[in-house]
């Protein structure tokens, strides 16, 4: 641990001190212990402006730096500043880089190959179902995930990394010893044990509307680009690729349903320029990437008996409702519903809506 460590995570606590002004104290004092102990005057000609002395002047007198890497250790949380070899190298090349990083979880070289998956948090049937298998499939390809932990295509991107066998970042806006929202609680348990919680803002951070657009520069910014999966205007994911755009990342789109308002941010992304993507290999061949090859293959699970076959059959990568399996296959609409119960179960169709059910990749091939 740095021995300025603790004022470091002091310092960030402090409202309006953030990179510039982080920045202007190091140079001026060599580290940020010399920063933390000086007057008014030698704040002030260090560069910082007077509402910033008397904010540092006045909240440090109730900020111990002890007790607050004291409180991070007991929440399982690592602080690390722009200098740790462990701080993210991607992230800091972007011009505001968080001075301080917290970790909760583990973060790996591995994730430098990171790709930030994003979207509304209210998709559609076709949303959940690109953003699943998309992102599966970039995790099966070694890639890490990063996303915000939101409802919606967030919460989709991260799931899917997990059950790939993949690895995951979920960024917060807000401290990380708080979820939000907080029924993703056993998500980000989930998340912590194949990959990490991050967050630039100090613990008990509660989030808040206007800490939503900073964070999604830390979610662009860890990771090689942005895909993002349905979203109308005013979604916060056209805001995540504005900031893979001004920090010199890829931005992909999934284009969907020109009549689905979800459609209009990844089709303005489109006319903008961003790579379309219809397959992982769209994301791959843009990333000069390549396919990592699994060394352990799952035994592809097989429909029992006929009935299940018959199903099966009729099922594709569109959504079918079962009164239309039942029209196709000539069988009772109990049968009909058991049958896909049980292959549902055996990961071979996925249910997207209402009784409509789709055909599920195979988890064999490097496919899914």
């Amino acid at each position: 641990m740095r021995p300025d460590l603790p004022f470091w995570v002091a310092f960030n606590r402090i409202p309006g001190v953030g990179r510039a002004r982080f920045q202007l104290l190091e140079r001026h004092f060599g580290n940020l212990a010399e920063a933390w102990r000086s007057s008014a005057s030698e704040l002030m000609a260090a560069g910082l402006d007077q509402r910033t002395v008397a904010s540092i002047v006045q909240r440090r007198a109730k900020i111990s730096p002890e007790q607050e890497v004291e409180r991070l250790a007991r929440h399982g949380v690592r602080a690390l500043t722009w200098h740790d070899p462990a701080y993210p190298p991607l992230l800091k090349e972007i011009y505001d880089l968080p001075p301080v990083l917290y970790v909760r979880g583990e973060l790996t070289e591995r994730d430098q190959v990171a790709l930030a998956v994003v979207g509304t948090r209210r998709p559609t049937a076709y949303g959940r179902q690109a953003a699943e298998e998309l992102t599966w499939g970039l995790a099966r390809a070694g890639i890490t995930i990063v996303s915000g932990l939101a409802r919606g295509i967030d919460a989709i991107a991260h799931r899917a990394a997990l059950e790939a066998g993949g690895r995951t970042i979920a960024v917060l806006a807000c401290g990380l010893d708080l979820v939000y929202p907080p029924e993703h609680a056993r998500l980000a348990r989930e998340v912590m044990e194949r990959g990490a919680l991050v967050s630039d803002y100090p613990l008990g951070t509660i989030p808040r509307a206007d800490y939503f657009p900073r964070r999604n520069r830390i979610m662009a910014g860890i990771g090689l680009g942005v895909l993002v999966v349905e979203g109308d205007m005013t979604s916060g994911a056209l805001n995540t690729a504005r900031w893979a755009v001004e920090q010199d990342r890829e931005v992909f789109a999934v284009p969907g349903s020109i009549f689905s308002p979800q459609s209009q941010g990844p089709h303005w992304l489109l006319q903008q320029g961003a790579k379309l993507v219809q397959r992982v290999e769209d994301v791959l061949e843009e990333l000069n990437l390549t396919l990592v090859p699994q060394q352990a293959p799952l035994a592809a699970p097989t429909p029992d008996g006929d009935t299940e076959a018959t199903v099966l059959r009729h099922m594709g990568r569109e959504p079918k409702h079962v009164d239309e399996v039942c029209r196709l296959s000539g069988l009772p609409i109990a049968t009909v519903s058991s049958a896909l119960a049980m292959l549902e179960l055996k990961g071979l169709v996925k249910q997207v809506g209402i009784m409509t059910y789709v055909r599920a990749h195979s988890l064999t091939g490097g496919g899914r």
